[in-house]
């Protein structure tokens, strides 16, 4: 996944349609945009970073991992079987990202009353008292490559967060696809990962601007 940063405008809608689409628990947000200033009054810039699950290429979530439910796909996707995890967090403290989370109880943002609509859409049994965390809408990405589909360019087959950006800053693609739309923008514009020096591979690329 691509972020060009000069286009998101921090309207957190990704954030929204992820939660949307993966029904996550009321406080829990797979997808998060962070707001951030640099420089100096009067030359001050403000950046929107979407940040989540980097899908590193080398995970350490998984080192830890005492069960084996944290996996790195053969096309680098990293996924949680919630049947093996025993919800240890040992995941949560490795990750250096923060983009790991547990619920062990159904949250309500009105204790005591009746759980409104969309906090009875989020039992999730499955997900409770175990780790979880952006999964690149993984159902979607198996959903349309069983059909004929294409990640990244078929919005049934691409992340929520992706076809939900207004300002199309969110790119989602084969990274090895050499005429692909993200090798594209990565040999055209500057760009970084978040904390390189850990080594971990992160999986999500952030566009700083086009190449002169």
């Amino acid at each position: 996944m691509l972020v060009d940063l000069n286009r998101c405008v921090g309207c957190q809608t990704c954030t929204a349609a992820c939660k949307q689409t993966n029904a996550t628990a009321p406080g829990v947000q797979w997808r998060r945009v962070l707001d951030m200033e640099s420089g100096s009054y009067p030359e001050v810039r403000r950046t929107f970073v979407p940040v989540g699950c980097m899908h590193c290429e080398d995970p350490p979530c998984a080192d830890v991992c005492p069960t084996l439910a944290t996996q790195q796909r053969d096309d680098g996707i990293v996924t949680i079987d919630y049947d093996l995890c025993i919800g240890c967090a040992y995941c949560i403290v490795a990750c250096p990202y923060q983009a790991r989370s547990r619920v062990d109880y159904p949250n309500q943002a009105y204790p005591g009353r009746p759980r409104m609509k969309h906090e009875q859409r989020t039992e999730h049994f499955e997900r409770r008292r175990v780790a979880q965390k952006c999964t690149f809408c993984v159902d979607r990405i198996d959903y349309g490559l069983a059909n004929g589909l294409t990640p990244g360019v078929d919005p049934d087959a691409t992340p929520g967060c992706v076809n939900a950006c207004i300002a199309d800053a969110l790119v989602f693609g084969d990274l090895e696809q050499a005429d692909g739309r993200v090798a594209e923008l990565l040999a055209s514009h500057h760009h970084f990962r978040m904390h390189e020096e850990l080594d971990t591979g992160p999986g999500l690329y952030y566009l700083t601007g086009p190449r002169s």
